[in-house]
């Protein structure tokens, strides 16, 4: 049987009654726009991430981009962030105008690493994102200590952590904001592109708020330069139904991440990630490092393909040597853990309604490829 990365339509199927009428209220008042779907929404969105703000907006990669632009990143300023993450991170700050500085991230976890920050901290700096890669928190008290003390925002990219904690609080209530993705595979996903702001400082949601909808306040008035990035109604209603299931899902997910590595941790080569004390990850994806050189990982996939087993590389080459920031002036060696990490990481399937047959399966599949090594 083929096992994908995820089954959206296995959760839809177990939830169907729940979304159907969602969708079907929506649909009979036709405010497609914003309006109350919304603003409800973003009410439960706030107190499930403890925060005091949120505001729905377009996307996630928008969430970033309307959060530095809430928190005063414009031309010629810098923000550092982590090489190793989804290009949506240096996206936002390349478009407002700002220029991306690369901190290496931590081997342990791949998430930055808040030791190697202060040495790349100049006076143009003006923020620092941290990802929370694959689900598990960074190490938010250094980075905030950190940027304390030079005066920085930090906005936490936790696109891939809705669900997550830092030493009991949710992530996205820790910093200056949280940017939230609702991208379709996200814990949390809607049916369609979706983000969300969280913050408890009410400039910063109140910025966004105004950017979301052309930069203004009032219809046809206008403060900022903004753009059109609005949650829709429909997207808003399908998350607030799937919101009640979040922890439950996210549970799943830790049973399947658990079962995971007890299998795959005894393979030789197959390192797994282990959360450090008092750090709870969302296990949005399940990612292991091959770090048997005979394990060649694109043959390694292209066994788990042919046994119908999905797999992915996220991701296969670091920010820094890509060619869109060729002028950036990076090269090769720059970041030598993160450039380990793209050439050794692999993620395997990781849903909720993942069974513990298929993770014996998988797991298996791998077993099967490394022993065959001799």
């Amino acid at each position: 049987m083929a096992i994908p990365m995820t089954d959206l339509k296995g959760q839809y199927q177990s939830i169907k009654a729940e979304i159907d009428g969602a969708v079907s209220r929506v649909l009979q008042h036709t405010q497609f726009i914003l309006g109350q779907e919304v603003k409800t929404f973003e009410g439960e969105m706030a107190a499930y991430c403890g925060t005091k703000h949120a505001a729905g907006v377009a996307s996630g990669t928008d969430a970033l981009h309307l959060a530095l632009l809430a928190c005063g990143v414009g031309p010629g300023d810098e923000v550092i962030t982590t090489p190793f993450t989804f290009i949506a991170t240096s996206e936002a700050i390349v478009n407002c105008g700002a220029r991306p500085v690369f901190v290496d991230i931590d081997p342990d976890t791949f998430n930055i690493d808040p030791t190697k920050m202060a040495t790349r901290i100049s006076p143009k700096c003006k923020a620092i994102i941290p990802v929370h890669l694959y689900g598990l928190p960074a190490d938010i008290e250094p980075i905030l200590s950190i940027a304390r003390r030079h005066h920085l925002k930090v906005i936490e990219d936790c696109a891939q952590a809705l669900g997550a904690e830092y030493k009991g609080k949710k992530v996205g209530s820790l910093c200056d904001a949280g940017c939230l993705s609702f991208f379709p595979a996200k814990n949390l996903g809607c049916y369609g592109d979706g983000g969300m702001v969280v913050t408890n400082d009410p400039k910063i949601s109140e910025t966004v708020e105004m950017l979301r909808k052309h930069g203004g306040k009032i219809a046809y008035y206008h403060s900022l330069p903004g753009f059109n990035s609005r949650l829709d109604a429909l997207q808003a209603a399908i998350l607030s139904a799937k919101l009640k299931h979040l922890d439950t899902w996210n549970d799943m997910r830790r049973r399947n991440t658990a079962l995971y590595d007890s299998l795959l941790g005894k393979i030789q080569g197959i390192q797994v990630t282990r959360a450090p004390a008092n750090f709870k990850s969302s296990c949005n994806y399940y990612t292991v490092r091959l770090l048997n050189p005979r394990v060649k990982r694109d043959d390694l996939r292209k066994h788990l393909d042919g046994k119908g087993i999905q797999n992915m590389v996220y991701y296969p080459l670091s920010l820094h040597l890509q060619e869109v920031y060729k002028d950036l002036g990076y090269k090769a060696g720059d970041f030598p853990e993160s450039e380990r990490a793209h050439a050794q990481v692999l993620s395997l399937p990781m849903y909720p309604e993942l069974t513990e047959d298929q993770v014996r399966e998988v797991a298996a599949a791998v077993e099967t490829y490394v022993k065959g090594l001799g």
